[in-house]
């Protein structure tokens, strides 16, 4: 994906989880670089050809990176060299809360071995933590939110793309939720988000012309998350 892109595997709930780590273009040069945040990012459906390597989820964790964010997105159970076989969400949401938990555990990043040096690490548990998905990515990242903050460790925000409302059972999310939805999606048509939307009294930011996968359209979602962006408190500098 880019320069400061690695692979590297954990022990998960049943086994390995891959996971990219995909980190700001300004820590190659700079290992004190003031990290901004955390952005776990949740692929499409495993059974529908969905990876990490999705250009929908690449495209969300690069604009996560240019904000100064490091991204992690894992490959489900049963995809690529992750263990275990798909579980309809119910797995796949334990899966993330791991990765979420190693994520904000200095220990755990002692895996990437290039960045040991790197000062954000020692204070990555004092982090802002993202959750955004894409598709099934967006249905298991709102258990994941809900999760999180019943733990008492909320994510700063919730970033669903091609939401899967109207195919799977979404959790309440939280009103500050940036949803990001095709004109012309055939796979979740525009009307079940709106309708999964109304009733908690969420904008949906809709992209003229952008089918399921937002094929041309990829800028857009990156335009939308940063525009999102501008203007919040950067919490490297409080």
């Amino acid at each position: 994906m880019n320069g400061r892109t690695k692979i590297i595997h954990i022990d998960g709930v049943v086994g390995k989880i891959e996971m990219s780590i995909d980190l700001p273009d300004e820590l190659k040069n700079n290992p004190d670089f003031s990290v901004r945040g955390l952005a776990l990012v949740a692929h499409p459906h495993p059974l529908m050809g969905g990876t990490m390597d999705n250009k929908v989820a690449q495209t969300v964790a690069r604009t996560f990176n240019q904000l100064g964010y490091v991204s992690i997105r894992p490959n489900f159970r049963g995809v690529g060299t992750s263990a275990g076989v798909h579980d309809d969400g119910i797995g796949e949401m334990e899966d993330l809360l791991h990765v979420a938990n190693w994520m904000r555990n200095p220990v755990g990043w002692g895996q990437v071995e290039a960045d040991l040096h790197q000062a954000w690490i020692q204070t990555v548990n004092t982090l802002p933590l993202v959750v955004a998905g894409f598709s099934f990515g967006s249905f298991v990242g709102t258990h994941l939110v809900q999760r999180l903050a019943d733990l008492g460790r909320p994510a700063e925000r919730l970033v669903m793309v091609g939401s899967a409302a109207g195919k799977w059972v979404l959790a309440p999310v939280p009103p500050d939720t940036i949803l990001i939805h095709g004109e012309l999606d055939e796979t979740i048509p525009l009307i079940d988000v709106l309708d999964w939307a109304r009733p908690q009294e969420l904008t949906v930011q809709v992209v003229p012309g952008a089918d399921h996968f937002f094929h041309r359209r990829l800028h857009c979602i990156r335009n939308i998350i940063s525009s999102a962006w501008l203007g919040m408190p950067n919490h490297r500098n409080p």
